[in-house]
């Protein structure tokens, strides 16, 4: 968590003499609970998302939206290790000390899943491409992704907004994951669709190779703490 810029801190403390102290607490305890219901919307849509997904890649044999499934078990993971940390926070009235390491414990935790799907997603792509499995052509797939591109957009802007309001290393990293997933779609569905249209059975493990790389980026970027809310 980055310092407090010193107009931002003589602010706070010109709000603490006033008695404002209390109006920012019980701001940032409405901005908790916002993200936290966040979260658990992520856990729940992702799980469905996920099961739909890879149901779809095992009858259709497609590494691009295998890959997308498994994102979908991913930002699970990343999503409860947000809650785990928003109610830390929530209920464990932490010290700025205990905020900092709870903050660097959850990117990490959120960059290593990051690697694992890159990871993945690089290694289906590739044995598609080296072994010439040619995917079918799934409009249920097309349907998962398209709606999931809404979804997944709308969830990045506010996890964005909230992790701003909280000065929140961590949940920048989750609304990261969220954006990437949403690539993820985008591009699973380019690769989908150029299979469906014009017959290119390449497009759709190549697709899976260019957000894999795009994944890649993010983790080493929240490993670092580099993210930006």
């Amino acid at each position: 968590m980055q310092p407090l810029p010193e107009a931002k801190t003589e602010r706070c403390a010109q709000e603490c003499a006033t008695g404002d102290c209390r109006t920012a607490d019980s701001n940032r305890g409405i901005d908790l609970a916002a993200a936290l219901r966040l979260e658990g919307l992520t856990v729940g849509w992702n799980l469905i998302e996920g099961a739909v997904a890879v149901a779809a890649a095992l009858l259709s044999g497609s590494p691009a939206i295998m890959g997308f499934g498994i994102d979908s078990f991913v930002e699970c993971a990343s999503a409860l290790v947000m809650i785990w940390r928003l109610r830390a926070e929530q209920y464990g009235h932490l010290d700025p000390a205990g905020l900092e390491r709870l903050e660097h414990q959850a990117s990490r935790w959120i960059a290593g899943s990051l690697f694992l799907l890159a990871a993945y997603v690089g290694f289906d792509g590739v044995q598609a491409l080296l072994t010439g499995d040619r995917p079918e052509f799934s409009p249920l797939g097309v349907a998962l992704l398209v709606l999931s591109m809404a979804v997944m957009s709308w969830l990045a802007r506010a996890k964005r907004r909230l992790a701003r309001d909280l000065d929140s290393r961590a949940l920048a990293a989750d609304a990261v994951q969220t954006t990437a997933c949403f690539w993820l779609s985008l591009a699973a569905l380019t690769g989908v669709g150029l299979n469906g249209l014009l017959g290119w059975w390449w497009a759709d493990p190549a697709s899976a190779l260019v957000i894999a790389g795009f994944v890649a980026r993010e983790g080493r970027e929240a490993w670092r703490g580099n993210v930006c809310c």
